[in-house]
């Protein structure tokens, strides 16, 4: 049988969206026949990626502040040069250990430019590789804007150069790459758009909540949290709630939120099951993450959004506005997060009427297999 091995390297750095989005991805390509390593370096997440994919651990690294500018260790303390070329060297023995068909970048080289110590080498041994793997980025559909001067240059200059082509896991029907990468355009032809990488259509959980909340990995969610206990008490309207705060919400502030939490409130650190939640739920009450608003559209559920803008980060802004213009989402700007605006949000997504929901392809997992089957194939003619 013809080898199908895939070495597919994410890292994430705040959230767990990076990580669950490439677990989902590697199941897809594992039902589709192929053989994959998974490589992570960001903290462990509870069921990411899930049993059953081969997993490379790096050492830890965590972004340690909001705006992605530095780099810390699983403890918090500054990375230095001997961190960064003992993970390089363990990424490109694993590289040459799989000796894969594929390799799959996550997110670089429109993102991921702190770990450029350890990508610019993997790049050249894919280079070098005495049996070329195809060489993929894998983005999501929306990116972040306002970037430094000469980046975009430097951008184009990979996917036209070593790259071989771009996995954009959306649907250009609702947003198309160029709407926040306008020179998209000089590498078109390498774009492959997958659908949304949306979860299996959900069974809805056993433990039914009319309200669910919930902060991404939770690194950055305290107020969102806090401002829907307010909420939940300013509407007092018998709904039950639960509030999963994320893995990543420090001991301290989930301590202090436990505190706060009345009766009708279940308050968790994590559920590994949130589309099952959604589904049995009238209104989400989240950030504005691509894979909670893949989970919201799979699970038909009615949402406030709060997009994550903190840092100058825009990606969150884009989808949620995008969402609203549709009908499908209320919106409350990080701004103006508070008990009184999360509880308005919350009586107008419940009083209005469901939207129709629009035939996005969510099925982008699959898709990807299917996308690199067939540039597979093309390569081998």
């Amino acid at each position: 049988m013809t080898s199908r091995r895939v070495f597919f390297y994410v890292q994430h750095l705040l959230g767990i969206g990076h990580l669950v989005r490439a677990s989902r991805i590697a199941q897809a390509l594992q039902a589709a026949g192929f053989d994959v390593t998974l490589v992570t370096g960001g903290s462990a997440v509870q069921g990411f990626p899930p049993a059953g994919i081969r997993q490379v651990q790096l050492p830890v690294v965590l972004a340690s502040n909001s705006g992605f500018s530095a780099l810390a260790d699983a403890e918090g303390q500054p990375v230095d040069a001997a961190f960064e070329a003992n993970r390089r060297d363990m990424l490109l023995e694993a590289f040459r250990q799989t000796a894969p068909d594929v390799v799959i970048i996550e997110a670089f080289p429109f993102g991921r430019r702190q770990m450029r110590f350890e990508l610019m080498p993997l790049l050249e041994a894919v280079r070098q590789a005495e049996r070329k793997p195809l060489l993929l980025s894998s983005v999501r559909d929306i990116l972040q804007e306002n970037r430094k001067a000469g980046r975009d240059e430097e951008t184009i200059a990979l996917v036209n150069g070593p790259f071989d082509g771009l996995l954009v896991h959306g649907d250009a029907r609702f947003v198309r790459l160029e709407e926040t990468f306008p020179r998209a355009t000089e590498f078109s032809a390498k774009i492959h758009y997958t659908g949304l990488v949306a979860p299996d259509e959900p069974t809805p959980a056993t433990d039914r909540f009319d309200v669910v909340v919930s902060a991404g990995g939770g690194a950055v969610g305290a107020g969102l949290i806090a401002a829907a206990l307010e909420a939940q008490a300013m509407l007092a309207d018998g709904r039950s709630w639960c509030v999963i705060t994320g893995p990543n919400l420090p001991a301290p502030e989930f301590e202090r939120l436990s505190a706060l939490a009345p009766e009708a409130v279940t308050l968790v650190r994590f559920r590994p099951d949130l589309p099952s939640l959604l589904a049995g739920a009238q209104l989400s009450i989240s950030q504005a993450g691509y894979n909670t608003v893949c989970d919201l559209l799979r699970a038909r559920c009615r949402p406030v959004l709060v997009p994550f803008a903190a840092g100058g980060e825009t990606e969150q802004t884009v989808r949620a506005e995008k969402l609203a213009a549709l009908g499908l989402a209320e919106v409350v700007a990080e701004t103006d997060v508070s008990g009184a605006t999360i509880a308005a949000a919350a009586r107008r997504a419940l009083d209005r009427a469901p939207a129709d929901m629009p035939d996005f392809s969510l099925d982008g997992a699959a898709g990807t297999a299917r996308v690199i089957e067939s540039l597979l194939a093309q390569a081998r003619v």
